[in-house]
């Protein structure tokens, strides 16, 4: 998604016009999404913006379907707010990535997060109960699950499996860690699909946009087919901000933005939410281009609304690979 306008993700033609799911589209991606909560659904007037395909083509449940709203007492399961979103996916003709569950929401998603967040910074598995009872053998075993579990799913033939974790973005002990639970998965005969970058970065400490390509690459070459910036924001560390500093965020967005373009297993981006009255952290914004709100909250990544020039359009060829993807929507 990138070019003067969304971070420049278009055609220079249409970019003034074009919203974020639409410019990801149009570049050659599979979509622009954005995590969303249950008690958001009742704002009207985030909800006119959130269900807007135009806007976002995928949402991701941010809580309504952890383990502990779906099954608070074992064996006990509660579908009332997982269904939320996947509900009001499927009303819009949107995608959803949803993390667990599979057996409940068979058939409805576009992708799994199989297992989330197994790995500690350090570059060791966490100490988790599963890791305890049976080793690395855990990882494996979900993913094989998982695949029993919905293995026709995505374009209605199979719904991608992924692992997710932050801090892979960039080469660290974490993210070879990751690269070696790929292989474990592969090695096992098991199915692992996707990698997920949950991409929660923080403004100036932006790693080269070489070196996130050079990461999306590596987990393609362990196995994976494809790759996504699942929770992306760049936020603040802290505040007030300045110019300088807004412009360096823009500066951030756009390296991420542009890395996953050039990569052509990358298939899109979520956001961990549009708006900062619902994101965690420090002014995260990304609105659609037709949100009017008071600067400096209007979004830096639109630079037809800001006096930062940010990408020429003219400079990238966009990637056509999945100009055709076909969705199993909801």
């Amino acid at each position: 998604m990138r070019v003067s306008s969304i971070t420049g993700l278009a055609l220079s033609a249409t970019t003034a016009s074009a919203q974020l799911n639409q410019l990801a589209k149009a570049a050659g991606k599979s979509y622009f999404g954005t995590g969303t909560d249950n008690g958001e659904l009742y704002d009207s007037a985030y909800v006119k913006i959130t269900s807007s395909t135009e806007n976002f083509g995928q949402l991701t449940p941010a809580n309504g379907q952890k383990w502990d709203a779906t099954e608070p007492n074992q064996g006990s399961f509660s579908f009332t707010n997982g269904d939320a979103v996947p509900n009001f996916a499927k009303k819009n003709g949107q995608v959803t990535h949803i993390s667990n569950v599979a057996g409940h929401y068979k058939g409805q998603c576009y992708s799994w997060d199989v297992v989330n967040e197994a790995i500690d910074d350090d570059g060791e598995y966490r100490d988790t109960v599963f890791f305890q009872a049976l080793g690395t053998d855990y990882i494996p075993l979900a993913f094989k699950a998982a695949a029993a579990a919905d293995p026709d799913a995505k374009a209605c033939i199979q719904c991608p499996l992924y692992y997710n974790d932050y801090n892979i973005e960039a080469s660290n002990a974490k993210q070879k860690k990751a690269v070696e639970l790929v292989k474990l998965v592969k090695d096992a005969g098991e199915r692992i699909d996707g990698i997920g970058l949950q991409g929660h970065f923080i403004v100036g400490s932006m790693s080269s946009q070489d070196d996130l390509e050079a990461v999306m690459n590596e987990f393609v070459a362990a196995g994976v087919s494809e790759v996504a910036y699942t929770e992306f924001d760049v936020k603040f560390d802290s505040l007030p901000y300045d110019d300088a500093g807004l412009a360096q965020q823009a500066e951030d967005y756009t390296t991420v933005i542009k890395a996953c373009l050039n990569v052509e297993a990358c298939v899109g981006w979520t956001v961990w939410d549009w708006t900062d009255k619902y994101s965690v952290g420090n002014f995260l914004i990304i609105p659609p281009a037709n949100i009017s709100l008071p600067p400096p909250r209007a979004s830096p990544l639109l630079a037809h609304r800001q006096p930062v020039p940010f990408i020429d359009p003219s400079e990238f060829v966009f990637p056509s690979f999945l100009l055709d993807a076909k969705f199993c929507v909801f």
